[in-house]
């Protein structure tokens, strides 16, 4: 992690990503539209969203925001620059880059779960740090990026990869708008290759997940994540993914005990 700093120069100043949409009222939503993103998984994020903090909070016991931190601390996130979290949701991720560049630089939050983004803009209004006046929320495609080349100086996904239907077109995405010599973090569950570390994983989610879902009426929602897990990448085959799309170099992390992973990819 000490020598993410490695891979960068000292941040030029960027265009805003406000051009992108209106910025008459404060911490507006934009209306960009996700024009291939699964309907099914964004209407499962707008009905999650009211306790969707909380359920982080209960089933990770407080973990989740351990692991959030180390995500962004492998993003080489500095002081001014200007950084952008993709599958924001409810803004944890969004915040903490916040707090790490500091007033002086630019956040973009991008989600498809419009009801997720008011979660996160009715968030930005209780809070009073003045670095956080630096968000800006925007409802978009993490297949169909609005923002130009080599504009950001960091990316952040927080538990979103796994969600994306098209993972290749979203890692190409993301080494398009990325700076050269800039990283991209991407945390989410782990497909872990060791069958005690995968079965102690479902048991999980099976005997504690879904039943504390249960009791906000989520069950059903919260039951994919068996499936989404079964589905996704090994930390082998996200690293193997990103050297094909065109990163210069990638590494997968396992972190908490092996159930989560972090994947950190340098263009």
């Amino acid at each position: 992690m000490a020598s993410s700093s490695l891979f960068f120069s000292h941040p030029l100043p960027c265009p805003s990503p406000a051009r992108y949409f209106s910025s008459a009222k404060k911490n507006l939503i934009s209306s960009i539209r996700c024009s291939s993103a699964s309907t099914q998984r964004q209407e499962l994020f707008n009905r999650i969203a009211p306790v969707y903090d909380n359920l982080n909070d209960l089933l990770s016991l407080g973990q989740h925001r351990v692991w959030k931190r180390m995500a962004i601390s492998w993003s080489g996130a500095r002081k001014g620059d200007c950084v952008l979290d993709i599958c924001c949701g409810s803004g944890d991720l969004t915040f903490l880059l916040s707090d790490k560049i500091g007033s002086q630089g630019k956040v973009t939050g991008l989600d498809f779960s419009s009801e997720q983004l008011s979660v996160a803009a009715h968030r930005q209004g209780l809070l009073e740090k003045p670095c956080y006046q630096n968000i800006v929320w925007v409802e978009g495609d993490a297949l169909f990026l609005p923002f130009p080349d080599n504009y950001f100086d960091a990316i952040t996904v927080g538990f979103g990869l796994r969600n994306i239907v098209d993972r290749r077109k979203a890692m190409s995405e993301m080494l398009r708008v990325l700076k050269p010599g800039s990283k991209a973090s991407i945390l989410d569950f782990n497909k872990s290759t060791q069958p005690l570390t995968t079965s102690v994983q479902e048991w999980m989610i099976e005997n504690v997940v879904v039943p504390a879902a249960n009791s906000y009426g989520l069950a059903k929602e919260y039951k994919y994540l068996k499936s989404s897990i079964r589905d996704f990448l090994t930390g082998k085959e996200l690293e193997e993914l990103s050297l094909e799309v065109g990163f210069s170099c990638a590494k997968h992390y396992e972190i908490g005990g092996g159930l989560m992973g972090n994947l950190v990819a340098t263009r």
